[in-house]
């Protein structure tokens, strides 16, 4: 690499992105507290950014990254950067799932055997002196179907992960074609509609996945499921899982990720949040996590690793 090519990291990331990226050649410059309209002024001569999702990165910031290449996202959803724009302007975004795909697999499963056997509720009752057995008898997972929807790196992970259960899995992507293995079946979502015992949700949030899963959506499954959501929070109508809670129709819902969450996903206040989240709250059958599902010790590495990789292969 004969110049130095400048590439702020907007974020803190696990130091070996920093480290390899700066071994490489590239400038490296940290600028993890560096306000937006600051940074706006440093992206003149930018060849990259590194983030999180501290900031977003729309037109005003593009369009004064004159030289920028790549925007290099650590972690999984891009509903913050501009994607459209920053490729008709050339510039590749590079986001690294394959980081967090093992962890948000193994969450996605701890949270439905948690929510399938009662150990949440379970743990409380005993820990308030209660000793309750035949009320929290549990449902196996063997010989019931689940209905994946997403199968990319995450559902993809979930479904190598639970095949020792003896479920069976099926699949809906509505991006992929041909992707059918020895783990998963290949359908349409009125198939999951009208097989699935369990629901497991591994959609990007894009605008027309917003409230993908509403009243009407929940209403068409044949039988009664149990709902996971570990992917984006506004793919899912909290109002409207609530009443297919109350009615029966959801059995159960484990969640990791809401719809009131913040940008950066750092802060949330359950108190303050609107009715039916205090339902969410007190309901014996929901499980409920703040956004850790890609949040390992392992992970944080990992997403450094692969954008490392990533970028090395693209400009070096």
């Amino acid at each position: 690499m004969s110049k130095k090519r400048r590439v702020i990291f907007v974020d803190n990331t696990h130091p070996f992105l920093f480290q390899h990226l700066s071994d490489l050649g590239f400038d490296c410059e940290a600028h993890y507290k560096t306000s937006r309209e600051e940074l706006s002024t440093q992206l003149s001569d930018c060849f990259g950014l590194v983030l999180r999702s501290r900031l977003r990165v729309d037109a005003e910031l593009i369009s004064r990254a004159e030289n920028l290449a790549f925007i290099a996202r650590s972690g999984v959803g891009l509903e913050h950067i501009d994607v459209e724009l920053a490729e008709k302007r050339g510039i590749k975004v590079i986001p690294s799932p394959e980081g967090s795909r093992d962890t948000v697999a193994e969450h996605a499963i701890g949270m439905l055997l948690m929510m399938m056997n009662n150990l949440g509720l379970a743990d409380r009752q005993i820990r308030d002196g209660q000793w309750v057995r035949a009320a929290n008898r549990g449902i196996e997972i063997k010989g019931k179907t689940i209905g994946i929807i997403g199968y990319g790196n995450m559902g993809s992970a979930f479904a190598q992960k639970i095949r020792g259960f003896g479920a069976r899995l099926i699949a809906y992507d509505k991006f992929k074609t041909n992707y059918a293995d020895e783990l998963v079946e290949e359908v349409e979502l009125e198939q999951i509609w009208a097989e699935a015992d369990i629901v497991t949700l591994h959609i990007p949030y894009l605008p027309e996945n917003y409230h993908f899963v509403d009243h009407t959506f929940l209403q068409r499954f044949q039988k009664n499921i149990f709902l996971i959501n570990t992917a984006r929070g506004m793919v899912l109508n909290t109002a409207d899982l609530v009443q297919n809670l109350q009615s029966g129709k959801v059995l159960g819902a484990a969640l990791d990720v809401f719809e009131y969450e913040e940008q950066s996903f750092e802060n949330l206040k359950p108190t303050e949040l609107p009715e039916p989240f205090q339902y969410l709250r007190k309901a014996d059958n929901v499980v409920l996590t703040p956004h850790l599902g890609g949040s390992s010790v392992e992970s944080n590495e990992g997403h450094a690793r692969v954008l490392a990789q990533k970028i090395e292969h693209l400009f070096c």
